[in-house]
């Protein structure tokens, strides 16, 4: 578990509530723990300046708020639906922002149908993934699985 102080350092969005109306950013140090923790701190440095953006207060207020907030949110998710498309999860095995529990939890949620739910873990692996070493492995992987899943429909 990820102590309070941590997710409020993490997400400076969640500072002030006035945030959820503005693009708030990110310190090389906050992305450097978020997205690229395994990489090294001059190469992390590199990928901010290179990639990095703020992000819209919403996204993330809007997930903070949603348990309060009567009624499906944009955030919504139909873990129900029977006749959705299959769906791959992801999980980088040292990912900060969406450690592998996330995923596997988001998994058992979405595993109550019949459609196709996968989970994939790729040890060593920060939230980005597409950008450090072994790369390659997981986007053949995905490509593969998405292949082989593609004309896949849920049994009636």
């Amino acid at each position: 578990m990820v102590p309070v102080s941590q997710i409020r350092s993490l997400f400076p969005i969640l500072r002030h509530p006035a945030n959820r109306h503005k693009a708030v950013g990110f310190t090389p140090e906050q992305f450097h723990y978020a997205f690229a923790n395994t990489l090294n701190r001059e190469e992390s440095d590199k990928v901010y300046e290179r990639y990095y953006i703020p992000a819209p207060g919403t996204l993330v207020w809007t997930s903070v708020t949603a348990n309060f907030t009567p009624g499906h949110q944009d955030i919504y998710a139909d873990f129900k639906n029977e006749d959705r498309a299959p769906l791959l999860f992801i999980a980088g095995g040292d990912d900060n922002l969406m450690p592998p529990a996330v995923n596997e939890s988001n998994v058992k949620h979405y595993r109550h149908t019949k459609a196709i739910t996968d989970y994939k873990e790729f040890p060593g692996h920060s939230h980005y993934t597409v950008g450090q070493d072994g790369w390659g492995e997981v986007a053949d992987y995905a490509l593969e699985w998405a292949t082989e899943h593609a004309a896949a429909r849920p049994a009636s």
